[in-house]
C-alpha cells in the first residue's frame, strides 16, 4: 500500500507539475510546439521514479488526454482526428514502455547484486562468529574438563581461578549473542525502534554500573553536561552501543591508560563521545570500521576474542535505526575516538 501511495503521488504531482508548467510556457511564448514534449519528458521522470510499467503507461495515457484537451485545437474539447495528436500518443506510450523496460531491468540487477552482497556478507559473518564463539567455549569446556578429572587434587584458589574464567567467558558470550540479535532485529526492518524520553544521566550511570561490573579494574572518565538532558531513544539499544564501544577500547587499544566517556549538546544533537589514549586505529580500517567483521583476514588463532567488527557494525546499525550518525577517527595526541550523534528533546526555553 505505501509503494501504491508513493508511485501515485509521484505521478499526480509530476503530471501536475508538467500542466503548470505547459500553461506558463504556452502563456509566455504564445507557442504550443514543444508543450507534447514537455508531457513526453514527464512520463519519462514518472516511469523512472515508479515500478513496472503500470504508473508510466497510466502517466502517457494521461499526459495525451490533458495534451489534446487543453493545449490542442479546438480547446477543451477531445479531438484525435488530427495525425499529430495521434502521433503524440504514440510517441508517450512508447516511451513510457521503453523507460519502464529499463528502469525494470536496471532495479533487477540491483537487487541481484545486493542480494550477492548479502549472501558473501552473511559467509563471512558466520566464519568470523564462528571462530569468535569457539575461543570461549574451548575455555570453558577446558575448564569443566579440569575441574571435573582434578576435583580432588586442585586447590580452592585453583578452582575459583578456572571457575572466574568459565565465568567471564559464558558473558562474552551472552553479549556476542546479544550483539547478533540486535544485528537481526535491525536488519531484518520489520521491528521498529520504538524511541522513549530517557533521561541522559540515569542512562550514563546504567552504562557505568553495567561496565563497572564487567570491568573492575577499568576506570572511566565520565563528563555529562549539568543540566537535564531528555534524548528520545530505545534505552537499551543506547546502552548497548556504549558498553560495546567501552569494550571495544579494552580489548584493542593496546597501552592504554586513560578511557573517557563524554556528552556534549550541539544545538538539537546530543554528542556522545568515548575516547582512549592506546594504540589507535589503523588507517586502512577506518573507512570500513563499522562492517570490518565482513572481511576479517588473518584471524587469531591464539585464543584471543576478536568481536571488534560484530560489536562495531551493531553500534552502526542501531545508531542508524535511530536516525543518528556514527564516526570514528584517531586522536592528534594518539589513540582513537568514538563519535555518534542522537537528536534531542528540545525545551520551551531554548525553543523560546
Amino acid at each position: 500500500m505505501k509503494k501504491i501511495i508513493k508511485s501515485l503521488s509521484s505521478t499526480v504531482f509530476v503530471l501536475s507539475a508538467a500542466f503548470l508548467v505547459s500553461l506558463l510556457f504556452q502563456k509566455t511564448f504564445q507557442t504550443r510546439a514543444l508543450i507534447p514534449m514537455i508531457f513526453v519528458l514527464a512520463v519519462f521522470l514518472i516511469a523512472l521514479l515508479t515500478q513496472g510499467y503500470f504508473w508510466g503507461i497510466l502517466a502517457s495515457l494521461a499526459g495525451v488526454l490533458a495534451v489534446n484537451f487543453a493545449f490542442t485545437f479546438p480547446y477543451f474539447e477531445f479531438n484525435f482526428s488530427i495525425p499529430e495528436n495521434v502521433l503524440s500518443a504514440a510517441v508517450m506510450l512508447i516511451v513510457a514502455v521503453l523507460t519502464g523496460m529499463l528502469t525494470t531491468k536496471i532495479k533487477q540487477q540491483e537487487k541481484i547484486r545486493a542480494e550477492s552482497d548479502r549472501e558473501k556478507m552473511r559467509a563471512n559473518l558466520l566464519r568470523a562468529v564462528s571462530h569468535d564463539l569457539r575461543t570461549p567455549l574451548t575455555s570453558i569446556y577446558g575448564s569443566c574438563s579440569a575441574i571435573l578429572e582434578n576435583y580432588g587434587k586442585l586447590r580452592e584458589g585453583q578452582q575459583l581461578k578456572l571457575l572466574r574464567e568459565m565465568r567471564e567467558d559464558a558473558q562474552w558470550l551472552i553479549r556476542m549473542v546479544e550483539n547478533l540479535l540486535s544485528v537481526t532485529r535491525i536488519d531484518s526492518r520489520k521491528v521498529e525502534v520504538i524511541k522513549t524520553p530517557t533521561v541522559l544521566e540515569e542512562l550514563i550511570d546504567t552504562v557505568m554500573v553495567r561496565f563497572q561490573k564487567m570491568y573492575p579494574e577499568q576506570r572511566v572518565q565520565v563528563e555529562i553536561p549539568e543540566e537535564f538532558i531528555s534524548i528520545p531513544m530505545d534505552p537499551v539499544l543506547i546502552e548497548q552501543v556504549l558498553i560495546n564501544i567501552l569494550e571495544n577500547a579494552v580489548f584493542h587499544a593496546e597501552g592504554m591508560t586513560e578511557l573517557n566517556l563524554r556528552v556534549s549538546v550541539r544545538g538539537k544533537q546530543a554528542v556522545f563521545e568515548v575516547e582512549d589514549n592506546g594504540c589507535g586505529i589503523p588507517r586502512e580500517r577506518l573507512d570500513k570500521i563499522f562492517t570490518g567483521f565482513f572481511e576479517k583476514k588473518g584471524l587469531p588463532s591464539d585464543g584471543r576474542k576478536s568481536n571488534m567488527g560484530i560489536g562495531l557494525s551493531v553500534c552502526a546499525a542501531i545508531i542508524q535505526a535511530h536516525g543518528g550518525t556514527i564516526e570514528a577517527g584517531n586522536r592528534e595526541g594518539g589513540g582513537a575516538v568514538f563519535r555518534f550523534f542522537l537528536e534531542r528533546e528540545v525545551t520551551d526555553d531554548e525553543q523560546q
